[in-house]
């Protein structure tokens, strides 16, 4: 395997320093705004539908073992606040993927200094909407085989030990083939290549989609990780992908 673990990761935290430029601000405040919304809604949802469920439990429970809501109770809103994280953060990947495209091109373009032709403003890039949908479509399919297996993992004995690490490596590449794809997708590679190219350096990218990973399930921090990932792919794509293409 070639590339670098903790250079990948690096990636992600220059992105993160670099969404308060002024040039690149409107690109990301128009999905943190949704992501920031999204959020609160999936928030409010899961919060309703667990205290519902939560008191349904706690009347048939045995009074001798109401001492188990010490533990259930912070158990549950550890696991409400990871499903708002990753829920809100795939809505918005969803919903908001042409301004991911733009902001991956203004990056890239202050980078090397070299114009793509692939976007023309806002206008346009809401016209590429049905075409990203698409393109997210595909990741999913890509990811959906490759998720039941390691679920099929979780139920086997003795290989289920190893499933937590199995979803932390399937979640990490599959947030770098998400991000990587925005500046590929600019320069209208096929998914084919994005997953090719993040092959041929998946240490970086891993690195990179680990870190992203591991934010992404923390709630409210989860709100500024898309933008940083999308600026961080995009570097990664410049330094290392963008050659071996």
């Amino acid at each position: 395997m070639t590339g670098n673990l903790f250079t990948g990761m690096g990636y992600f935290f220059r992105g993160l320093a670099m969404t308060l430029e002024p040039g690149l601000r409107r690109f990301v405040l128009i999905p943190l705004a949704a992501n920031i919304v999204l959020f609160s809604l999936i928030g409010w949802l899961l919060f309703e539908l667990i205290n519902d469920f939560y008191k349904a439990a706690m009347l048939i429970v045995p009074e001798w073992l109401q001492f188990l809501s010490w533990i259930i109770t912070p158990l549950l809103w550890l696991i409400s606040g990871l499903m708002t994280g990753y829920l809100s953060t795939f809505a918005v990947l969803m919903l908001t993927s042409p301004f991911h495209a733009l902001l991956a091109e203004r990056v890239e373009e202050g980078i090397t200094g070299e114009p793509l032709p692939a976007l023309d403003g806002i206008g346009v890039a809401l016209l590429e909407v049905p075409r990203a949908l698409f393109r997210e479509i595909r990741k999913v399919l890509y990811y959906v085989p490759m998720a039941l297996g390691v679920l099929l993992l979780t139920v086997i004995p003795v290989f289920n030990a190893f499933a937590p690490l199995a979803w932390f490596l399937l979640g990490a590449w599959m947030m770098s083939l998400q991000f990587v794809d925005y500046p590929m997708e600019n320069h209208r590679l096929p998914f084919r290549d994005v997953r090719e190219a993040c092959a041929a350096r998946r240490l970086s990218t891993m690195g990179f989609g680990g870190i992203v990973a591991f934010f992404t399930g923390i709630p409210l921090i989860n709100l500024v990780v898309i933008p940083a990932a999308v600026i961080g792919a995009t570097l990664l794509w410049c330094e290392e992908l963008r050659p071996q293409s």
